[in-house]
């Protein structure tokens, strides 16, 4: 089937390499929000993200202030039950996410990084509450 065009095989080698007349100013216009968030899902979104690095950042921390941190954001996002206008379930529902996909794949991130390391004592409530959840 032939469309009219009659390019040899080395004109449409050529074409892949030839510049892209996209402007960057018009690439990057492609990635930024058409409208901005609202001041509220603005902080909702800080709140979160602070929450998700902390819990990151501090899961295997040994000083008492950065576990504070860790088991802070811990129970934050495990809390399911809560009503609270920036509770976890509140806060991804608001910014349109589902809370109990992102919970999930935080504990399978805390749990992939635990895993090399081996744990001496039993296990304790913080991880019999992930498993529950996890399972």
């Amino acid at each position: 089937m032939s469309y009219g065009t009659k390019l040899t095989v080395d004109d449409k080698i050529r074409s892949l390499f030839q510049l892209d007349p996209v402007l960057p100013a018009q690439y990057q216009n492609t990635f930024q929000r058409r409208l901005p968030l609202l001041p509220e899902k603005t902080l909702m979104l800080a709140v979160l993200e602070d929450a998700i690095e902390c819990f990151q950042k501090y899961a295997s921390s040994r000083s008492p202030k950065t576990r504070q941190l860790f088991e802070d954001a811990e129970e934050w996002i495990l809390e399911q039950d809560s009503d609270w206008l920036f509770s976890f379930n509140q806060v991804c529902v608001t910014l349109g996410w589902n809370p109990q996909y992102i919970r999930k794949g935080l504990l399978r991130h805390l749990n992939r990084a635990a895993q090399p390391k081996k744990d001496g004592g039993g296990t304790s409530g913080c991880k019999k509450r992930r498993a529950r959840l996890a399972a």
